[in-house]
């Protein structure tokens, strides 16, 4: 009898193992016949430095950019903190990275086994001429029961009471991967964040210094009108005695008119402008507090020694794009592993009864185990749609990428550039203005000496009005140039 038990047991362990040896076999020819992710994704190196002369190689990191050090306006810092708390667009954006948190919350709960409370109640009634009804008539004349274990004939109640659990293993990596693409996608929304908070900034900066540019003009026009009826009262003398015509008073007049019209137009723009900055923080309306005049630490950032990379991959639009880019990649391991069998696992236990005097018996606990193997067979064509699909996305998430990379770049190397260029533009228009500030003075004592017509005069006037005009508009451009060199940087606020 022990032989015939031991050969049996034989028997059942050979055909485990060869079970085991055939479902390792499928296993390995499916895995061999799965497709690649695409791995032909290496970036350009990027220069060891900059064409600026200010800037050198160096391995030194960047240091944050600190809106308060680089910008060194008390007023437009202010401004900045009360966009950030008031912005809807930036209230938005939060909004999207707490979603985007969700996702990553789910994407790990889905490596964890499911469990289910379970409370199900039911009553059958079987047909006499059903296997169950005439399964129950015949049980219930069993000598081998007990008149508890009879079953109710005209409605057979099932009540259960317990857990349900499920779980598929992660074999290949596809339920990890796809974590591992909501994470890096969160990570990316976390630096869009940032892009969206340094283009917010970058847009409260240009129309701040727009307005200081705008009260230097209004200010500019307003001494010129004081010079200008300093030379009509000159000129109105001189025709009084003969010495000058009504051509030239006209003349004057006429100038006049013009700078008075050019100023109200000017107080509409400045008007404009508040109204478009009070709508950035989300304000109806009041007046913006502004400084008389541009304020800016830029140059002690562009003294810094720091290595291209430390400052490329700082970047918000660089650093979302990376991200992106593994969250592809993540998402076409995940692709791949749908060609791979799935092994899920699961069970119950719990109590389970047809009579409810006996449902809380020890005799009515129940419980199982189950596992299952699940292999693709006439779904492959989807299978292979979608990984070919997630693949593309990781070559476009990859090439966004360079382009990201590239264009930083180039835009920092343009705009070191174009920082050192204004400063001499800003040195020789002030000279220039000092010359014609010296012209208008000798054309007015050249006009009392009979040495100098009322044109020149005119011509003297307007020619510093320009220039003073073109000076603010210069400041100005190389403010927005601060601007931009902040947000190339990397932007932010600290």
């Amino acid at each position: 009898m022990k032989e015939i038990l031991n050969q049996y047991k034989n028997t059942d362990v050979i055909r485990t193992t060869k079970s085991a040896v055939v479902i390792t076999g499928i296993l390995l020819l499916t895995a061999c016949s799965a497709p690649k992710v695409s791995t032909k994704l290496d970036a350009a190196k990027l220069p060891e430095n900059f064409d600026a002369q200010r800037t050198e190689a160096s391995n030194e990191t960047f240091i944050p950019l600190k809106t308060e050090t680089f910008f060194k306006d008390p007023k437009l810092e202010a401004l900045l903190k009360k966009a950030i708390a008031k912005n809807p667009d930036y209230l938005i954006m939060q909004e999207r990275i707490l979603i985007a948190n969700s996702h990553l919350k789910v994407a790990k709960l889905a490596l964890l086994p499911s469990l289910d409370l379970v409370a199900d109640v039911s009553g059958t009634h079987y047909g006499k001429y059903t296997m169950e009804g005439v399964g129950n008539f015949d049980t219930n004349f069993s000598q081998n029961i007990t008149e508890k274990q009879k079953i109710n004939e005209k409605l057979s109640p099932n009540y259960f009471l317990g857990a349900k659990v499920s779980w598929e293993a992660d074999i290949w990596g596809k339920l990890s991967n796809r974590k591992k693409a909501a994470q890096q996608r969160f990570f990316a929304s976390q630096q869009g964040m940032r892009l969206l908070q340094t283009r917010l900034l970058g847009d409260i900066a240009d129309l701040y210094f727009k307005l200081i540019a705008l009260d230097k003009q209004a200010a500019i026009y307003d001494n010129n009108l004081k010079t200008q009826e300093k030379a009509l009262d000159i000129v109105s003398a001189q025709r009084s005695v003969g010495k000058a015509t009504e051509l030239a008073v006209q003349q004057f007049n006429a100038q006049n008119n013009n700078i008075h019209a050019e100023a109200s137009e000017l107080k509409l723009s400045i008007d404009q402008t508040e109204k478009a900055l009070l709508t950035l923080l989300g304000e109806y309306g009041g007046k913006i507090d502004r400084s008389s005049d541009f304020l800016a630490g830029h140059l002690e950032v562009l003294n810094q020694k720091i290595s291209v990379d430390s400052i490329i991959h700082k970047r918000p639009d660089v650093s979302e794009a990376y991200f992106e880019l593994l969250a592809s990649n993540a998402d076409a391991k995940s692709a791949r592993a749908a060609f791979f069998p799935t092994v899920n696992l699961g069970g119950y236990a719990g109590l389970n009864s047809f009579s409810f005097n006996t449902f809380f018996d020890a005799g009515s606990f129940a419980w199982q185990l189950l596992g299952g193997l699940t292999a693709p067979v006439f779904n492959k064509g989807q299978i292979k749609q979608e990984f070919y699909v997630s693949n593309r996305r990781q070559e476009i998430s990859f090439l966004q990428y360079q382009n990201a990379v590239t264009t930083a770049f180039n835009e920092l190397s343009a705009l070191l550039h174009r920082n050192e260029a204004y400063e001499d533009v800003l040195k020789y228009k002030l000279n220039e203005i000092d010359h014609l500030e010296i012209a208008v003075n000798v054309s007015n004592d050249l006009y009392l000496s009979g040495y100098a017509n009322y044109l020149e005069i005119i011509n003297a006037q307007k020619n510093k009005l320009q220039a003073e005009l073109d000076f603010v508009d210069i400041q100005l451009r190389n403010a927005n140039s601060q601007v931009l060199l902040y947000k190339a940087l990397g932007g932010g606020i600290n």
